[in-house]
């Protein structure tokens, strides 16, 4: 495996992408799978259970299609993908060097708008009226308890407001109802969301375009808190250093990306919708309406382009750990990049944690400069854009405690932080329909719309500023004493330390 090789190659589409996966030992191909439970189960399996690393899995022979009509899952899942999607050098592939890779990264680049051409390969097949049928993929059934089958999970939704012109792209669940047909949920309060609102207040369709299998840096940048005013395909072209090539679709005439595997376009009809779910969400619960199904605009197919053999792309969202470590990684960097740029100084480092669904539990580590200094970080980081949804918990650490060291932060919390002084609560915050400790009587749907809050909580687990210099020693092994002992003891300790 040479990863950093592989990281400085260029790619411009998903294939030569996993074709760089493949050579750093991180693409499994599995023969023969169906597509009812069993490629999302054992995506759960090996994203939660495989070791040193999950890797990356790219089903074909899928039971019921032909050879060629693959599927892949755990895209991104692991520091050695995240470093050759985003051409990232790391010195360790740890999690806390490829935040601060990812935050560097964020911090000098330019953004590089897309690039318009008139030929790109998922022009390879189009079609449109009855030649459309999104069954001839085989679109899975992630879960047990899911109400269908998901065509869109690790995909970009193109969108474009009608008042801006701004072009937004965010990952948005698109369930499978018929050949031509899919749903649309979106959160309220998202950039796609917003754009939708403004068409059905006017009454006009929504034009919208889903792309699958896309550079895996846009289907990124659709997974982030990008800038209002920013487009994720300028985003994406400044986290690669060059354009992301578009071509203006047929129907809707938004950009969709030229080389991805699949792109459907259409449209939403005002008041045009069907019951779309229950799907088991990024939280690890069914906490959209339970087990309910509500109702969602439907997406109307006027155009299917594809690749020959066509790679369908998967998330498969469920109880952490799994699915989300490069969104704890990427989430990580970005909080990281937007409290510095609110003036907040000497962050060490930031965490999203895993077992916090990479939204939930946030840990800030800074080295204390002056008084409120920690608060400071804190209030900034639980309420920053990437930050603010849900993000109930947001903890800052002294820069003795690794952030992502989930057992280094509990002490510090359980030491250093008196919760009379140390706990402040932000009432009325932003959430999600997807928020498991929202009330099901909370909950709203499209017939009956209801705004769903939470309180946030910041943890401030360092020492106390006034007397964080006479703060108690730490009863540990010193990193000297350490280095004798193992040097003296290394053959009887070998294989164990």
């Amino acid at each position: 495996m040479n990863l950093q090789n592989e990281a400085h190659a260029t790619h411009t589409d998903l294939r030569e992408w996993l074709e760089k996966v493949d050579r750093i030992g991180e693409l499994k191909r599995v023969h023969g799978a169906g597509w009812d439970l069993e490629m999302g189960g054992l995506a759960e399996i090996v994203s939660r259970e495989a070791r040193p690393v999950a890797p990356a899995l790219l089903f074909d022979d899928i039971t019921g299609f032909p050879r060629g009509r693959r599927v892949l899952f755990n895209q991104l899942d692991s520091v050695g993908r995240l470093a050759v999607t985003l051409g990232l050098s790391l010195d360790q592939p740890s999690k806390t060097a490829c935040v601060r890779a990812c935050r560097d990264r964020l911090a000098s680049m330019d953004l590089h708008p897309p690039r318009l051409v008139h030929k790109g390969r998922v022009q390879e097949n189009v079609l449109t009226g009855k030649d459309i049928d999104l069954y001839k993929f085989p679109v899975p059934r992630h879960h047990e308890l899911d109400g269908g089958r998901y065509f869109g999970t690790a995909h970009c939704v193109i969108t474009q407001d009608p008042e801006t012109g701004q072009v937004n792209l965010g990952t948005y669940r698109c369930m499978l109802f018929d050949k031509d047909s899919v749903g649309l949920h979106m959160s309220p309060g998202r950039h796609g969301r917003t754009a939708r609102d403004k068409f059905f207040e006017r009454g006009q369709p929504f034009k919208v375009a889903v792309a699958v299998g896309a550079d895996p840096a846009l289907f990124l940048a659709s997974t982030q808190a990008v800038a209002e005013r920013v487009s994720e395909y300028e985003f994406a072209g400044g986290l690669k250093g060059a354009p992301i090539d578009v071509l203006e679709a047929p129907y809707t005439k938004l950009p969709i990306p030229a080389h991805a595997e699949i792109v459907i376009e259409g449209e939403c009809i005002p008041g045009d919708t069907r019951d779309e779910g229950p799907f088991g969400e990024w939280a690890g619960y069914y906490a959209n309406n339970g087990l309910k199904p509500v109702r969602e605009p439907v997406i109307r197919v006027k155009t299917l382009l594809h690749r020959n053999d066509p790679i369908l792309t998967c998330a498969q969202p469920a109880r952490p750990p799994g699915y989300n470590f490069a969104f704890c990684v990427f989430r990580s960097a970005m909080i990281w990049d937007e409290i510095e740029k609110a003036g907040v100084p000497d962050i060490q480092g930031v965490w999203c944690h895993e077992a916090g669904a990479s939204r939930l539990f946030n840990v800030v580590a800074i080295k204390q400069r002056y008084p409120g200094h920690s608060r400071q970080a804190g209030l900034i980081a639980s309420q920053c854009a990437s930050g603010v949804y849900v993000g109930r918990y947001t903890i800052v650490v002294d820069d003795d405690i690794d952030p992502a060291n989930l057992s280094d932060v509990v002490w510090a919390i359980s030491t250093r932080a008196e919760p009379g002084r140390a706990i402040e609560l932000s009432r009325r915050s932003r959430s999600s329909s997807a928020d498991p400790a929202a009330s099901p009587d909370d909950k709203g749907s499209e017939s009956n719309p209801a705004a769903v809050f939470t309180t946030k909580a910041v943890i401030d687990a360092c020492w106390p500023y006034e007397w964080k210099d006479r703060a108690y020693p730490v009863a540990q092994i010193s990193s000297e004493m350490r280095r004798r002992l193992l040097d003296k003891w290394k053959e009887e300790f070998k294989g164990m330390l």
